[in-house]
Parts: structure tokens; C-alpha cells; sequence
């Protein structure tokens, strides 16, 4: 007997199409990614590892206006599977970038104020040189052979498309997850060009815990019969493998508490009872988001941008404390109550080592049921108090 499978599309967080998502198909004029290339060879850009790499293309995209001062930029910074579209609407796009609610006019990244660039992380598929680009060297997509990389070198590629910007300092820098690695090393590394920092739902170190769940992810990849050792390109795509990683990412993300608002124990309409298949409300629309996810995103570049987090590590050596003495960036650490994924206590240890350096930072901890997906979805304190937060930076400018 046939059934009509369900339709989670509008029930996501972030593939969610609101009316207001709606009402700007028609009024807001549609982005384009731009694209900048540099380290061509001989000048390869030197990676943390030692390797070199180029050329090397980002792919980024621009909102608002740079003023004459060139002193209203903002930097947004994506998380694990994110890309440089993070507003607007693309020519065809249904739904707009994925924090199109925090920026534009009159939000939290005012466009109308400040000028915001997103751009994608090397490594990535979206745009930026990653494994499934073309080797120079031998013409044919990198797979295995395109060297590790780390939130390090992400930043340093970040500053060359910066610079090819004009831009000297930005205002700030901000973004949640992944994305709030990157905030706390572009402090690190170019603390005299960022003038303040957003971390949001983000640490200073991957735990054991964080990087189990990410090999978990690499393991069903690599498992899967058609990934070839990365050598897929242009051959069936290790599809299984990669909606695994996805589907178990994604537990990751959610809170137990919004997962029984969400679904509880509901069985699907269209059940086979006692069977293997999509029972319950919560398989198939885990399901739906692997299967939506392996549409979008390169298996390998999965596998290169997790290791690149589960290797960040700002609490080595001499630990973040004394990597933020001296600094003069202004910080607003934001954190939720029902993130298991990335703990309240971890963006605490940000807020004690930036006190105990005399940095000046503002720590919130916001209450959610929606787990790491708040930094998403929870808009409204976000917006104030980031909106707040930038108005006091740029007056000091």
C-alpha cells in the first residue's frame, strides 16, 4: 500500500521558510557569492601543518556598506556545514541564508550600519578550495591528497581576503559553533585588527566527548562502500555514510527536551508496524536530514573541516589566559543553558580566562529548549544583546 511520505521541510530549524522569509522573496534584492583567489604558486600560503597550498580560491559574500572610514565591518564566521551565503536570497533560492535573521536591516548586524562579509572556510565545498577542487598539479579533484587544515589556517586565509578588502581593522567578529572557534583565534593571532569578538555557543578546546561524536561521523563516511579512499569523484558518492554522519551530527545539536516537544514517541501515519523502517516521528525526520544533507555537502570536506575542530586547542602550552593578556578586544560570549553539545561551562572558561587577562567581556547565558540549534533559532535576546553590544563598540570607534 502506498503512502505519502511526509514532509519535514518546514519543520527544520534551519531550512524552516517563515512568512517573513516569504514576504522578502519579493521585496529584497537578491546576493551573489563573489569569489577572490590568491597564493598562487610559487607563493603558496604555509599551512600549520607545513604543507603549502595554493592557489587558493574563497568564496564570500557581502551586506550593507563599507564607509569612508573603512571602520564598520563586521567578520561572520560559519559553523561546521555553514558557507558564505549566511543572507539574502540566491536567484531560485526558496529560503534565504542561514542566519538571514541576524542580519540585515535593522537587526542584530545592522545592515544599514555596518558593512558584514561571510566568506567559506578553506577546506569546504561550498565555493572555497577544498578536497573535491581540482588539483593544479594533476587535474583532477584533490580528495585525500588536499592537505589537513586547521581553524589557524582557516583564520590566516580569512585575513588575506581582508586585506584584499582594504580593510585594516574590523569592527568585529562573530559566529556561533565552529563559527566561535574562529572568533577566539582571529583575537589570538590579529589581536591590533579586531576591534571586538562574539563567541557564541562555542569552547576554547574540544573535548574527548565532542571529538568522539565527530569520528563516529568520519567512521560512517569512510565506511561507506562507495567512498574509495576519498577517490569518488565523478563515481557514486558514499551517500549512506555521509547521511549517518549527518543524522548523528544532528542528534547533537537538538536538546532532549526539544526533541520530545518535537516528536515525542508520535509514530509516523504511513508506519509499517514491526519493521525495520522509519516508525516513529524522530526517525524519519532524522532521515529527512540526511538525505536532504548529502544534496549540499562533499563527504570528504566532512571529513577534513571535523578534524580541523577536533585538533583547535587554544588551552596548550601556556593556556588562553595568557594568550589574551595584553589584548584589547572587547568580547560578548553568549551561551545556552540546554547545550549539551557545546556546554555553558566551556564559554564560561572563555568568560574566566578573559577576566583573569584583563580583557573586558560581557558573559550571557541565555535559556533555550533547542539545545546547540539556539544559537539559530533564538533570535530575539540574541538581537538585543548583540545589537547593544556592537552600538558601544562602534561609538568608541
Amino acid at each position: 500500500m502506498s503512502s505519502k511520505k511526509k514532509d519535514y521541510s518546514l519543520t527544520t530549524n534551519d531550512d524552516r521558510l517563515t512568512t517573513a522569509s516569504r514576504d522578502r522573496l519579493t521585496t529584497t534584492s537578491f546576493v551573489e557569492a563573489q569569489f577572490y583567489t590568491f597564493a598562487e604558486p610559487p607563493d603558496e600560503m604555509e599551512l600549520e601543518s607545513g604543507e603549502r597550498l595554493g592557489p587558493i580560491t574563497l568564496a564570500y559574500e557581502t551586506y550593507g556598506q563599507l564607509n569612508q572610514e573603512k571602520s564598520n565591518a563586521i567578520l561572520i564566521l560559519h559553523a561546521l556545514t555553514g558557507d558564505a551565503h549566511a543572507a539574502g536570497f540566491h536567484k531560485g533560492d526558496k529560503a534565504p541564508g542561514w542566519w538571514d535573521n541576524m542580519i540585515g536591516p535593522r537587526k542584530a548586524f545592522d545592515t544599514d550600519k555596518y558593512f558584514i562579509i561571510c566568506s567559506n572556510v578553506i577546506g569546504g565545498c561550498k565555493g572555497s578550495t577544498g578536497p573535491s577542487s581540482i588539483n593544479p598539479k594533476t587535474d583532477k579533484s584533490y580528495g585525500l591528497e588536499f592537505p589537513l587544515v586547521t581553524i589557524k589556517d582557516m583564520v590566516n586565509a580569512q585575513v588575506r581576503l581582508i586585506d584584499y578588502l582594504g580593510i585594516d581593522k574590523v569592527l568585529s567578529v562573530a559566529g556561533g559553533s565552529m563559527g566561535g572557534m574562529q572568533v577566539l583565534q582571529w583575537v589570538i593571532s590579529y589581536p591590533e585588527r579586531v576591534r571586538s569578538a562574539v563567541p557564541i555557543a562555542t569552547t576554547a578546546v574540544h573535548s574527548p566527548q565532542q571529538i568522539a561524536f565527530n569520528e563516529v561521523g568520519r567512521q560512517a563516511i569512510m565506511a561507506d562502500p562507495n567512498w574509495n579512499d576519498g577517490n569518488y569523484y565523478g563515481r557514486r558518492l558514499p551517500v549512506k555514510g555521509l547521511s549517518v554522519a549527518r543524522m548523528v551530527g544532528h542528534i547533537t545539536y537538538m536538546s532532549d527536551e526539544s526533541m520530545n516537544e518535537k516528536f515525542g514517541r508520535r509514530f509516523r501515519s504511513e508506519k509499517q508496524p514491526f519493521k525495520f523502517d522509519a516508525s516513529f516521528e524522530v526517525e524519519g525526520y532524522l532521515q529527512y536530514r540526511g538525505d536532504n544533507f548529502i544534496k549540499r555537502f562533499d563527504p570528504n570536506s566532512y571529513l577534513y573541516v571535523t578534524k580541523a575542530i577536533d585538533y583547535f586547542d587554544l588551552s596548550m602550552d601556556s593556556g588562553l589566559q595568557n594568550l589574551l593578556k595584553g589584548i584589547k578586544t572587547r568580547f560578548l560570549i553568549i551561551a545556552f543553558k540546554s547545550d549539551w553539545l557545546y556546554p555553558a561551562y566551556q564559554s564560561q572558561e572563555i568568560a574566566r580566562s578573559c577576566k583573569r587577562a584583563g580583557v573586558e567581556a560581557i558573559y550571557c547565558e541565555l535559556n533555550s529548549t533547542y539545545g546547540h540549534d539556539a544559537f539559530l533559532v533564538e533570535i530575539d535576546e540574541q538581537t538585543h544583546l548583540v545589537t547593544h553590544f556592537l552600538n558601544r563598540v562602534f561609538e568608541g570607534v
